[in-house]
C-alpha cells in the first residue's frame, strides 16, 4: 500500500520522509481506528482515508518523530473513524452520539489543561489542537475535518467556552 502513496509524491527526499512517517505511524493509526470501530476492514479503510488527507496536507509536516505530527496523525485518523461510525450508524439506522470522547491522547503539561482537553467531545479537542498545537488556520483545520469554515469557528468558540468552564471547574 505503501507505493500506492508514493506515486502521489514527485520528489525523492518527501518520498522518503513519508515513508518514515508511514513506517512510524502506520501501527498507531491502526490502533487508534481499531479502538474506534472494532472492525478490522473498517480500521483499514479509516487508515487508508487518513494517509490520503495526511498527503494533501504533507507539506505542513516538517519534523516525523514530533508530538505535534503524532498529534495530527492521530487526530486524522480519528475524524475518519468517526465518519466511518456516522455511515455506519446511517445505515443502520441508529443514532450516534455526537458527543463521542474518540481516543486519550496523552499531552505534555499542565495536567489541569490536559485533563480540561481530555473532557472534551472529539470534534472540539480535535480543533482546538489542530488549529492551537498544530498551527493550522480554521479554514485548514476546516477542511481537515470535513466542515465548513464557518461550522469550524463555532465549534471552536464553543469549545473555547467549555474548555474555560472546564478550568473554572478545576480551580474551584
Amino acid at each position: 500500500m505503501l507505493a500506492f502513496y508514493l506515486q502521489a509524491i514527485e520528489t525523492e527526499p518527501d518520498r522518503e520522509k513519508f515513508t518514515a512517517l508511514y513506517t512510524r505511524y502506520r501501527g498507531l493509526m491502526f490502533h487508534v481506528a481499531m479502538n474506534l470501530l472494532q472492525n478490522e476492514q473498517d480500521a483499514e479503510d479509516a487508515v487508508h482515508q487518513a494517509f490520503l488527507s495526511i498527503l494533501d496536507h504533507f507539506q505542513k509536516i516538517s519534523d516525523i518523530s514530533c508530538p505535534k505530527t503524532r498529534a495530527f496523525v492521530v487526530i486524522i485518523v480519528e475524524r475518519k473513524a468517526l465518519d466511518a461510525l456516522r455511515r455506519r450508524g446511517r445505515e443502520s439506522a441508529l443514532p450516534l452520539n455526537e458527543a463521542i470522547r474518540g481516543v486519550e491522547i496523552p499531552m505534555p503539561g499542565n495536567h489541569g489543561l490536559s485533563d480540561a482537553l481530555a473532557r472534551l467531545p472529539a470534534r472540539q479537542r480535535q480543533l482546538l489542537l489542530l488549529r492551537y498545537d498544530a498551527g493550522y488556520s480554521t479554514q485548514e483545520a476546516a477542511e481537515l475535518l470535513g466542515m465548513t469554515q464557518t461550522a469550524a469557528q463555532k465549534e471552536l468558540w464553543r469549545a473555547k467556552q467549555t474548555l474555560r468552564d472546564l478550568l473554572e471547574e478545576n480551580a474551584t
